[in-house]
C-alpha cells in the first residue's frame, strides 16, 4: 500500500501514537523486570504506510529492550534513549486504520513521564522528511506490584493537624527569621515616602523605587517618615547577608545590611510585609542572617531549553525566597546552550536538535523535542548578550550565577559539535583542523553511560581536549567581565563517567604511560589538576560533582564484596567544591565522609531536594521517581547535618554510617536543590516541580535548625515535627504561595490532592494545607471551579464522591475519587 504523498501540514487530522502499559514484571527471556509497552499508531484518511520501508521514532527516558519483537518489528538504538522502530515483516497499515505494537521498556515502567515522547514516521524512500505523531499516554493504573499512590483514607489521615495555634504566632516573614520583636503602634504613610540609600545600593534603590512607584504613583512626600537603605553592622551576626529591619511609627523604616547583599535579602523580608493599600505597617524589628553561605538552585536548560523570560522569572523567585545561587547547567549529552565566540559550531550543531537523514546536520532529539528543529526546547541556546543580561539582572539581585559545563563525561554535544567542525574544516584543508578535537577517532573503547550514550565522553589524552576547555573557560571568563560580574567559580562536572571510558584510547593510554599514572584513577586526577590550573589562569576556581574529589575504592556492604566512592586527597585544599548528589545506598553517607575528610561539600541529595522527582506514586503526575518519590514533607523534614536517621523524628542513626565530625560541619557549605530537565519542557511544568518545595528548600537553607531537629527524645521530636509542619504549611498557605501569586500572576505550583473519609452519611475532607478548597462532585464528572464547595460538615454524599483541591490563582490538584 502506499504512501499518500501529504505534507503533515496539509492532513486532515494529525497521525496518532496512543501508548500504556499492559503490565510490569518478569517477561519470557530476560533476567530482569520488564515494562510491557503496548503502542497505538493510528493513521489519519489521507495517510497509509507501505508493508515495509518505513520507522517510527521515539524516545523515552526509561529505554527499550532492543532486538526484534514478536510482531515482526525491530527496535534499535539512534543515540541516547531515542530509538527507532522498522517492520522486518511486512506489516501495512492502510489509511485511517491503527497498528497496535508492543514492546518491552528497559525497566518496569511506573510513570507516564518515562515512557514514549515525540514520536514521528520517517519512509525509506523520503528519510528527510518526518511525520509527527500527536503522542499520547492513557492513564497508567497501577498494577500488583507496583507503586501504590495514596488513598483517599490515607491523605486524609496524612492531613490531619495538631490543634491549631494562634495564627498571630507565625513569623512575620519567610524563611522564620532568627529574631523579631513586634513594637508598638503603626507606621502609616499617606503618600510615597522618601528614599534614602548610600550610591552602593543603588540597585536595590531601584528595586524598591519601583514597589514605591506601583503603591504611591504621585510625588514624594518628604514630610513623613523616610525610608532609608544602609551598610553596616548587625549586632551578633558576620554574614555578608545579615540585615536589621526596623519599622517604627515616628522614625520610619531603617534596613541595614553587613553589605548589599544584606540588603536584599532584608528587601526581601520588606516585601512579605508590604501591607495592603490604605493598611499600616505594624511596628517591627528583624535581625537575621543565613544559615547556610551557599543556597542554590540548579536549572537545567541542556536536556530541554529554557528561555531567558523564564531564567529572569526564576532568578525573580529565587531573590523572594532568599536564594543566592543558580547554577546554570550549560551542556550535556543532549545540548550545548551558550554562544562562545570562535566556536559557533557548539550552537549550530550542538543546540539543535531535530531528525535528519545527515547525522552532521544536528543533533538527534531527545526528551520529546521531537522531529521538529524547529521546536523551542530541543533547540535554543543563550546569546552572548543573553547570558550578559542574565549575568547583571542576577547581580543586581545579589544572586550569583554558577555557570556549569560537563566534562569529561555527560558531553556527547560538544564532542560531536567538535567533530563536526573538523569535518568541515579538514573539507577545506585547513591544517587547523583537529585543533578542538575531544574525542580519539581511533578509540575502540566500548561504554555505556547512565543516560545510555556511547559516544559522549572527552578523551583527557588529547591536546585539543585542553585548548578547547582554555578557549571556553576564557570566552566564559569574558562575558563575565563585560557583565561587570567577574567569573569566580565555574561548575565543571565530573559526575557518571562510565568505567569503560578511556579504556582502549591510544591517547589516553599513551598520557598514562608518558607520564606514569599507572591507571585510569591517575588519569582523572591528571586531567582535572590541568582544568584546574586553566580555570585559574582565568581566575577562577573549580566545583564539581562529587566525584571530582572521590575515587572507587573496593567496599564490603550488606550484599557482600563492592566498591563505593571514597574520599580522594589530591584535591583536597584546592578551593574546589563539591556538590553532592548521591545518597543512595552506601553512598548515603559520602557527603558526610568527603566533608569529615576536608573537602568543602554543597549538599544536594537526590531522595530529598532533586525536584524533577514526583511528589508521590500516582504514575500521571509530572516527574521521575529513579532517586525517590520526594513530596513537600520529605524535602521539609531534611536536617541537613544529620540526615542518617530512620525517622526524622527518630535520633537514632542508622548503622554504619559515618556522622558529621566537627570538622566536617564547617565544610558544609549550603544546599542546593535540582532540576534536570528530561521532563520538564514546559515552564508550566518547571514551577509546578518546583513549587511548593523550593519553599521547603528556602527554609532548611535559611534558618536554623528547628527544636524537634535538635532533640533526642523521638516523643518530644515528634511533637515538635507535628507543630512546626502544621507552621510551615500554614506559611505556605495563607502567606508565601498568596504573595507570590500577587507578585507573579500565573505561577503554576503543585497541588496535592484532598483526602477523604467516610463519616456516618457525610464524607469528611481534608488538604494538605490551609487556603485550599476542595470541590466535589457525586455524579461521575470531574470536579472543576464551579462545582460545591466541601463545608466545614462535609460532602453530603458517601460513594460516588470525586474531588479535588483548588488554591490560589486557579491551581487544581488531581482528583480523588471514593468508589
Amino acid at each position: 500500500m502506499a504512501l499518500v504523498l501529504l505534507g503533515p501540514a496539509a492532513l486532515a487530522t494529525p497521525a496518532t501514537l496512543q501508548w500504556s502499559v499492559l503490565r510490569n514484571g518478569p517477561v519470557a527471556g530476560h533476567p530482569d523486570p520488564l515494562g510491557l509497552l503496548e503502542l497505538q499508531l493510528s493513521l489519519p484518511a489521507d495517510l497509509a504506510l507501505p508493508a515495509t520501508g518505513w520507522s517510527l521514532y521515539l524516545s523515552t527516558v526509561s529505554g527499550l529492550r532492543t532486538g526484534p519483537t514478536e510482531g515482526g518489528l525491530l527496535v534499535e538504538p539512534v543515540k541516547g534513549t531515542h530509538y527507532r522502530v522498522r517492520p522486518i515483516q511486512p506489516q501495512p497499515v492502510a489509511a485511517g486504520q491503527t497498528l497496535t505494537l508492543r514492546l518491552l521498556a528497559a525497566e518496569p515502567m511506573h510513570r507516564v513521564d518515562k515512557g514514549p515522547r515525540g514520536a514521528y514516521l520517517v519512509l525509506d524512500a523520503e528519510p528527510d522528511r518526518a511525520w509527527p505523531l500527536a503522542t499520547t499516554a492513557r492513564a497508567l493504573v497501577p498494577g500488583p506490584g507496583d507503586p501504590q499512590p495514596p488513598t483517599a483514607a490515607e491523605l486524609y489521615a496524612r492531613y490531619q493537624r495538631p490543634a491549631p495555634a494562634d495564627a498571630t504566632a507565625l513569623p512575620p516573614v519567610f524563611p522564620p527569621p532568627l529574631h523579631w520583636q513586634a513594637g508598638a503602634g503603626e507606621l502609616r504613610w499617606r503618600a510615597r515616602p522618601a528614599l534614602q540609600a548610600a550610591p552602593a545600593l543603588r540597585a536595590q534603590a531601584d528595586q524598591l523605587n519601583r514597589w514605591l512607584g506601583a503603591r504611591w504613583p504621585g510625588p514624594v512626600d518628604a514630610s513623613q517618615p523616610p525610608l532609608r537603605l544602609r551598610v553596616g553592622a548587625v549586632p551578633g551576626n558576620a554574614s555578608p547577608e545579615a540585615y536589621r529591619l526596623q519599622i517604627h511609627p515616628q522614625r520610619g523604616i531603617t534596613l541595614t545590611g553587613r553589605s548589599p547583599a544584606g540588603v536584599a535579602r532584608g528587601l526581601s523580608s520588606l516585601r512579605d510585609l508590604w501591607p495592603a493599600p490604605g493598611a499600616a505597617w505594624p511596628a517591627l524589628d528583624i535581625t537575621d542572617a543565613p544559615r547556610f553561605a551557599v543556597r542554590g538552585l540548579l536549572v537545567d536548560i541542556a536536556r530541554n531549553f529554557q528561555s531567558p523570560d523564564t531564567l529572569s522569572h526564576t532568578l525573580a523567585l529565587m531573590a523572594r525566597l532568599k536564594l543566592n545561587t543558580l547554577h546554570l547547567h550549560l551542556s550535556d549529552d543532549e545540548g550545548w546552550r551558550l554562544e562562545i565566540p570562535g566556536l559557533p559550531e557548539l550552537t549550530d550543531f550542538g543546540a539543535r536538535r531535530g531528525h535528519s537523514a545527515d547525522p552532521w546536520r544536528h543533533l538527534p532529539p531527545a526528551h520529546g523535542s521531537g522531529a521538529d528543529v524547529a521546536d523551542p526546547h530541543g533547540s535554543g541556546h543563550l546569546s552572548r548578550a543573553d547570558y550578559i543580561a542574565l549575568l547583571r539582572e542576577a547581580a543586581a539581585l545579589q544572586i550569583t550565577v554558577l555557570p556549569e559545563i560537563e566534562m569529561p563525561g555527560h558531553a556527547r554535544a560538544a564532542v560531536w559539535a567538535m567533530a563536526a567542525r573538523e569535518r568541515a574544516l579538514a573539507a577545506q584543508g585547513r591544517p587547523d583542523a583537529a585543533q578542538y578535537r575531544l574525542r580519539d577517532p581511533d578509540d575502540p573503547s566500548v561504554y555505556r553511560s547512565a543516560q545510555l550514550h556511547t559516544d559522549h565522553v572527552i578523551d583527557p589524552g588529547l591536546p585539543g581536549t585542553y585548548a578547547f576547555i582554555d578557549k571556553v573557560l576564557g570566552e566564559i571568563a569574558a562575558m563575565h567581565r563585560e557583565a561587570g560580574v567577574p567569573l569566580r567559580r565555574i561548575h565543571l562536572g565530573a559526575d557518571e563517567l562510565p568505567g569503560r571510558a578511556w579504556s582502549a584510547s591510544p591517547a589516553s593510554l599513551e598520557t598514562i604511560r608518558r607520564l606514569g599514572l599507572g591507571d585510569r584513577d591517575g588519569l582523572w586526577n591528571h586531567f582535572y589538576q590541568r582544568v584546574d590550573a586553566i580555570a585559574r589562569r582565568h581566575g577562577a576556581r573549580v566545583d564539581g560533582w562529587e566525584e571530582l574529589g572521590a575515587v572507587r575504592r573496593p567496599h564490603v556492604n550488606s550484599n557482600g564484596p563492592g566498591s563505593r566512592l571514597e574520599p580522594n586527597p589530591v584535591f583536597r585544599g584546592r578551593g574546589m567544591r563539591l556538590f553532592v548528589w548521591n545518597n543512595l545506598d552506601d553512598s548515603d553517607d559520602l557527603a558526610y565522609r568527603l566533608a569529615n575528610a576536608g573537602h568543602d561539600v554543597v549538599l544536594a541529595p537526590a531522595t530529598r531536594l532533586y525536584f524533577d522527582m514526583a511528589h508521590d506514586a500516582e504514575p500521571n503526575e509530572v516527574g521521575v521517581n529513579w532517586a525517590a518519590l520526594t513530596d513537600l514533607q520529605q524535602t521539609w523534614s531534611y536536617v541537613p547535618l544529620d540526615d542518617l536517621r530512620a525517622r526524622p523524628t527518630d535520633p537514632t542513626p542508622l548503622p554504619g554510617r559515618a556522622a558529621l565530625t566537627a570538622s566536617g560541619r564547617r565544610h558544609v557549605l549550603g544546599l542546593e536543590g535540582t532540576l534536570f530537565s528530561e521532563v520538564v519542557r514546559e515552564p508550566a511544568t518547571m514551577q509546578r516541580l518546583l513549587l511548593p518545595r523550593l519553599l521547603a528548600l528556602a527554609e532548611r537553607a535559611w534558618s536554623a535548625d528547628p527544636a524537634w531537629a535538635r532533640s533526642r527524645v523521638p516523643a518530644d521530636a515528634a511533637a515538635g515535627h507535628a507543630q512546626d509542619w502544621d507552621r510551615f504549611t500554614r506559611q505556605v498557605g495563607t502567606q508565601v504561595l498568596p504573595r507570590l501569586l500577587s507578585e507573579q500572576p500565573g505561577l503554576a505550583y503543585h497541588v496535592p490532592p484532598p483526602g477523604l473519609q467516610v463519616d456516618g452519611a457525610r464524607t469528611r475532607s481534608a488538604t494538605a494545607w490551609p487556603g485550599l478548597q476542595v470541590r466535589y462532585t457525586t455524579d461521575g464528572s470531574e470536579p472543576g471551579p464551579d462545582s460545591p464547595l466541601a463545608g466545614p460538615d462535609g460532602i453530603p454524599a458517601t460513594t460516588g464522591v470525586r474531588a479535588a483541591a483548588f488554591g490560589p490563582g486557579g491551581q487544581r490538584s488531581r482528583t480523588i475519587a471514593l468508589p
